[in-house]
């Protein structure tokens, strides 16, 4: 298989969002390589999860577009003007249904995607077959998250970092081009969020290894985290969203927003390597005054030079 000829998978382009008088999100620019983890941080109240919602499709921006470009689709770009199954979430809080198992919870989404209530009724032996087909696909997707031994468990015996595992596989078992990833460790203990970064590099692995073949990178994914060390271990690049920009020098007269003002690129780090926290210290004090520090007033172009890192966004 060929590498796709465009390597953008969704592009942000000039989306404004706002809730009332309520200004919330400002100019929003960005382009997202296919097969890259980007980590979106911001202080509270920025609009991360509103960014995420509009990728989403849930909550259209109020002006702008968001695009799409699928898998060997070339230059063209598909607004998003609603959810799809090319984009798969996963929020802190996962909702699974408590009276099935974990394999079939799994398999749920599948089961709404491919069949109707009518043709479970009326054409049960085909749907019987198609079952098991699903809840094959589940039982392997179960064995890629490391859970393959909890698929008979209902979600009241599973830990929370269990659950966060079955709410993933839920997500990568549709096969979406772009994974949104909302807080989804936050509540975890240490060692199970540990373990499951070092999972999300696993996925990254994957990718490298795919492009080493000439194929697209199956894994494209947003973490929305509050965590900077976290959002520096798993991303390879790294965009902030912030209220704290000065927005009277473009000539605004009212707060209109938070906007893009960090977007650089993080290092590269494999699933077995321990974390090595003198390689974040410097990139994470910089985002804490470029991003979070509510005294410091800055053109909100000054730290956005992914682009124009050779080797990086180029």
């Amino acid at each position: 298989m060929n590498a796709p000829t465009h390597p953008i998978a969704l592009e942000c382009r000039q989306v404004h969002h706002w809730f009332g008088p309520k200004p919330v999100l400002h100019d929003i620019t960005l382009k997202l390589r296919r097969g890259q983890f980007l980590s979106l941080v911001g202080p509270s109240g920025c609009g991360k999860s509103t960014l995420l919602r509009a990728i989403v499709g849930t909550h259209p921006p109020r002006q702008g577009q968001i695009l799409l470009y699928h898998v060997g689709a070339g230059d063209r770009a598909e607004p998003v003007v609603g959810p799809g199954r090319d984009r798969g979430i996963v929020y802190q809080h996962y909702s699974l249904y408590p009276f099935l198992t974990v394999q079939e919870n799994v398999a749920v989404g599948l089961m709404l995607d491919r069949t109707t209530i009518p043709f479970r009724l009326f054409r049960y032996p085909r749907w019987r077959h198609l079952r098991q087909e699903h809840l094959a696909s589940a039982r392997a997707m179960l064995e890629r998250v490391r859970l393959a031994d909890a698929a008979h468990l209902y979600p009241h015996a599973l830990s929370g970092g269990m659950k966060q595992r079955v709410a993933i596989a839920q997500a990568l078992i549709m096969k979406p081009e772009i994974i949104l990833l909302d807080e989804p460790f936050g509540a975890l203990d240490e060692a199970t969020r540990e373990d499951l970064q070092k999972w999300l590099l696993g996925l990254y692995a994957e990718n490298q290894q795919a492009q080493r073949r000439g194929e697209p990178p199956p894994y494209t994914v947003v973490i929305v985290t509050h965590e900077l060390t976290e959002a520096i271990y798993v991303g390879d690049r790294m965009v902030g969203l912030s209220q704290f920009w000065d927005w009277r020098q473009e000539g605004h007269d009212r707060y209109p927003g938070a906007t893009v003002v960090y977007d650089k690129a993080c290092p590269v780090f494999e699933p077995t390597a321990a974390k090595d926290y003198e390689m974040f210290a410097a990139q994470r004090e910089e985002v804490r005054q470029a991003v979070f520090d509510p005294r410091v007033c800055q053109d909100r172009h000054q730290h956005v030079t992914f682009w124009q890192d050779p080797g990086k966004g180029n």
